[in-house]
């Protein structure tokens, strides 16, 4: 298992996973090969979820030479996948090569750019929702590529927790993340697991992650 506990949050260290957001982050890496990469990260980060939170259970497997005992994973039928559009949309493909039979909610929020910052945090704006029910046997796996200021991810948790579900499992998943949003999504959301491929070091004035990725959807969609 290459999930390793860093304070608040939980790192994913898989070689495959470094690799990959080393050429995401790269600013020579161009839209294909982007958008390629986000779908290979997520399904790693897929993997990693099933290797590092979810149980197995034995069963009796008839081989073509004997009858033999084997191991399954529990619960992949009880997963819901939320999609915070519009960068977690490749992420999410690479998700649902782990999870193929995942429910699937959709979220568009973004931030207000224009209001800028007020005491770290910015103002959210919500256009779309869709979610499926979710219920106590559901493992949640809330996905968007950055967690900068934490400001999103926040009104999403209480969109997707506004109906009092109790799910097994609650993960908010990145590939970069900044101090401060862990710090923000950890104490509004004590009941979430925090997992992200890296840890960056700072936010700059305008609430970026540095270094970062620049802007996953921009980059992914070519729409700068």
């Amino acid at each position: 298992m290459t999930i390793e506990e860093r304070g608040d949050a939980h790192l994913i260290t898989h070689a495959l996973a470094k690799d990959t957001l080393s050429k995401l982050r790269d600013v020579e890496t161009e839209q294909v090969g982007f958008r390629k990469g986000l779908v290979k990260l997520g399904r790693i980060c897929g993997y990693e979820i099933i290797d590092g939170a979810m149980d197995t259970e034995y069963v009796s497997i008839e081989t073509p030479m004997t009858e033999t005992t084997g191991e399954r994973v529990k619960g992949l039928d009880d997963v819901v996948i939320v999609n915070v559009l519009r960068a977690a949309t490749p992420f999410v493909e690479g998700l649902l090569k782990a999870f193929p039979r995942a429910k699937q909610g959709v979220i568009s929020a973004g931030r207000d750019e224009e209001a800028g910052m007020d005491d770290g945090q910015f103002p959210i704006t919500i256009d779309y929702i869709k979610l499926p029910e979710i219920t106590e046997q559901d493992t949640v796996i809330v996905a968007d590529p950055m967690l900068a200021t934490g400001s999103t991810m926040c009104a999403v948790l209480e969109e997707v927790l506004s109906e009092q579900p109790n799910p097994e499992n609650l993960f908010v998943l990145s590939a970069v993340s900044a101090p401060d949003g862990l710090l923000r999504v950890g104490d509004q959301f004590p009941e979430a697991d925090l997992l992200t491929v890296s840890i960056d070091d700072r936010l700059d004035d305008d609430g970026y992650i540095v270094p970062g990725l620049g802007d996953a959807g921009d980059r992914a969609f070519r729409t700068k």
